[in-house]
Parts: structure tokens; sequence; C-alpha cells
């Protein structure tokens, strides 16, 4: 079976007549911890996962790129000087990248590509930001720019924001800048600085996804946003982030109640990422699995963004015999949860929560056991 860098190689060589220039992948992500911490200027725990999306490329003499998509067997082509939204199509992301670089000051060129990628998409595994940072990957290697990750996370996201309109906070443009093979990696959603937290020896990241998506999330998520805001003005804050556990337990009564619910998550979500990165590097599986159980406590009771199937996953995989520790990831009302499991039980593991999912919910769950990929980067 080809690989995608194979894949991706190979086409190329068939549209091209030779061989690329450069072959390039971003990876997608999962949050191993710190949900809904991110907007609050917190702390996050994602890793970079063995998915990702691959372009092989080579420069251009004009000012044109065109992205020959395997995936959807189409080639889509726009113009460096003549940059302009259009509908919502999968080109808008490379050419919000492109904006958002030019709008920096970054000299780009034209170039050609295959892409290719093995992300489920829709499945909050954030195939958008993989395509993002790969096509500022591609950009960068065909004009010899420096790869700075954290610069190219913050335009990717600028990209995302402006460009296509979503208003994603920088965890998962980052993560699939910077992410380090066989590690997490701790962000501090402020100063953007990075810390690589190796798993726990033998143990494995199962994403598993409901086969629900998420419906009036922006919505919702707005709404949990500005409770936030109330409870940092409450507290005479910037950020929730800057709310300690002894502020907040002097000062909870005071609160309204679904403030004071919504605020105790936050931070006592941040301390749990922080005791989930020293149980980490104490190689404590079964600390980091019961920090990952408390986080889905939190946010079924506290932030309420969970669903009955999340709810369901999460509580057949924590029954499953080598599982440690499972939660709901992402925004949350519909998609994935994730697990940490013993990396010997994963056949098993799979097996049987796929069986116990379907007789609980008439669904068929799809399961990805994932591990830590390295971030963006140029194979050759």
């Amino acid at each position: 079976m080809n690989t995608l860098p194979q894949t991706v190689t190979q086409v190329f060589q068939n549209r091209f007549g030779e061989p690329p220039t450069f072959v390039v992948r971003a990876p997608g992500r999962v949050n191993l911890i710190g949900e809904h911490t991110d907007y609050n200027d917190g702390f996050v725990l994602p890793l970079a996962i063995d998915r990702a999306i691959w372009i092989a490329l080579r420069p251009r003499t004009d000012r044109e790129v065109h992205i020959h998509s395997h995936d959807f067997d189409e080639t889509a082509v726009f113009h460096l000087d003549r940059l302009f939204k259009e509908t919502d199509h999968w080109l808008e992301y490379p050419k919000g990248v492109a904006w958002a670089l030019q709008e920096d000051g970054y000299q780009l060129t034209g170039w050609e590509g295959v892409m290719a990628g093995n992300i489920p998409k829709g499945a909050g595994l954030s195939s958008s930001a993989a395509l993002e940072l790969a096509t500022a990957r591609a950009f960068t290697a065909v004009t010899n720019h420096l790869w700075d990750p954290a610069a190219m996370a913050l335009l990717c996201q600028k990209a995302e924001n402006r460009w296509v309109g979503v208003n994603c906070g920088i965890m998962d443009q980052m993560i699939s800048a910077a992410g380090q093979e066989g590690h997490a990696l701790l962000i501090d959603c402020r100063t953007l600085e990075t810390k690589a937290v190796p798993l726990p020896t033998g143990t494995a990241v199962v994403v598993l996804d409901t086969n629900t998506r998420r419906g009036l999330v922006d919505s919702a998520y707005n709404e949990r946003r500005a409770q936030c805001d109330e409870a940092s003005k409450f507290f005479g804050v910037p950020y929730l982030r800057d709310v300690s556990i002894t502020d907040f337990l002097s000062s909870e009564d005071q609160l309204k109640p679904l403030i004071r619910q919504r605020a105790r998550h936050v931070v006592s979500e941040n301390i749990r990422v922080l005791n989930a990165v020293t149980a980490m590097l104490n190689d404590d599986a079964e600390m980091l699995g019961t920090l990952m159980n408390q986080s889905h406590l939190s946010l079924r009771d506290d932030f309420e963004v969970s669903s009955q199937e999340l709810n369901v996953m999460v509580e057949l995989a924590q029954a499953q015999p080598g599982c440690y520790g499972a939660r709901m990831t992402g925004a949350g009302f519909g998609g994935c949860a994730v697990a940490l499991v013993a990396a010997k039980t994963t056949g098993a593991f799979t097996q049987s929560i796929t069986t116990a999912y379907q007789q609980a919910t008439g669904l068929t769950p799809a399961i990805y056991v994932c591990q830590p990929a390295a971030g963006a980067s140029v194979m050759g």
C-alpha cells in the first residue's frame, strides 16, 4: 500500500513529468486536556497526530498557485496579485494563508503541487489548520524563508479568523506548526511558550469519533466566552487564567450560579493541565487518566458542553480494560472523545468499544489510534 508521501510524489510525477522539488506535510491534532481554556489565556495540552496533509510541489516562474487535490480529483488556481474571497471551498484556506503572509510583508512566489490527506474532515481533528500550515510550509520552501513555528501559527490563525471567517484560538495552528514526535505540547496561550511532554511509557492515544456533528456550536461558544468574560470582570482580571483557585474559592458564593460554574471549570481545568504535565513527566499514566476523567466531568457538569453521545462514549471507554482515562475533546456538543489506553490493549479496546457504542446508540463510531507526530515539515 502506498503511503501518502509516495502517492502525492507519484501523482505529481505523472502530472508534471518530473519529481517534485519539495514534499511538505502538516499534521492534524487532538487535545489531550485543556478545553475552553485557550480563549481564557490559559493552558492546553494537544498533540499532533500521525495523520496529515501532504503537498508535493515545485516553484513556478509566475505568481500563480496551482493545487491539485488528489482527494477531490480537482485542480484549483489563484493569483498572488489578485486575491479575493469566493464561495465556501477548500481553496479559501491556501488563499487566506497567502493573503496573511503577504499582509505581513512576505515576498511570495507561485508554485504548483499535488495535495492529499488522511485527516477525517469534520471530526474535530483540525484538518483546516493542517491545510493552512502545509500551505505556509510550501510557501516558505519555494521562497527559502526561515520557518518560525509560532510566527507561522499566528499568521495561519489570522487567515482562518479574518479570511475564512472562523473565530478559532491559537491551539490548532500552534500544535500543527510546532508538534514534536512522541510528545504532547504544553502551550501557554498567553505567551505561546511551549514545552514538549512525553506520553507515559506503553500508552496510546485513541480518538473516539461519536459520529455526531456539533449543532448550534457558534451561539453556545459565544455564550460561553461571554460568561467567562463576565467572571473575569467580577474578579477584576483580564482573563480567568489570572484567577487562582484560592481567589475563586474565597469569592465563589458572590458569583451568579451559572457564572460560578463556568469559572470553576476554567480555573480548575488550567490546574488539571499543569498537573497532567507533572504526571507525564513522572511517567504516571494512572494520574493522567484520572485528570482526563475529572476534565470530562467538569466539561459535562460545570461548562455544560458535552452531549448524550459523548457521555456514553466516555463512560464506555472508561469501563474498558486498559483504559486509564477518557474525556470529550474539542468544542463539544458532538464530535470526538479522547482516551489514554495501554498500547498493548488498543486492538481489543477498539473492537469492544465499537460494539458497545453501536449497541448503546445505534451509531457506528470511527476509532483512530494515534501516535504523537512532528509538526509541519519539509521532507525533500
